[in-house]
């Protein structure tokens, strides 16, 4: 690991998809893929399928906004200043009717790695839903069949 990095406001490695924009602010290259922080601002309209990790521990910290998590027995609206814990095996889903941002911390998990990767594909890669879901499942994405 590096002895020290800073990485400011607007900075680090950063994806801008259609309903969010990440910015990679620890990576797990940089962890031995113990660990990352995205931080993620979530336009407008955002939802995550419901999902769920085998290994990687998944830590939702909201800084603005009002993020709704679905859990198989409850849902929790999250707020500015709360932790939202989800442990491996735990199906779950997101959405975030107005825009929000948040810290999402990755245990166990290389989740900037499947950010790069999804940066370099081509339209018709996401098209090809057996090919999407072999790239969620090799890093630890596993979605509803």
């Amino acid at each position: 690991m590096k002895e020290k990095e800073v990485i400011r406001q607007g900075e680090g490695e950063n994806y801008n998809y259609s309903q969010d924009h990440c910015f990679i602010k620890l990576s797990s290259n940089d962890t031995n893929g113990e660990l990352s922080f995205v931080e993620d601002t979530l336009k407008p309209g955002f939802y995550l399928k419901r999902h769920h990790h085998k290994i990687m521990t998944e830590i939702f910290y909201i800084l603005e906004g009002e993020v709704e998590l679905i859990f198989d027995n409850e849902t929790v609206i999250a707020k500015p200043g709360d932790t939202v814990t989800v442990p491996p095996n735990v199906w779950h889903a997101a959405s975030c009717k107005n825009g929000g941002k948040m810290l999402t911390i990755f245990k166990n998990g290389q989740f900037d790695l499947y950010l790069e990767k999804l940066s370099k594909m081509s339209d018709d890669d996401f098209e090809d839903t057996e090919l999407m879901k072999s790239i969620a499942a090799e890093f630890d994405i596993y979605e509803e069949a």
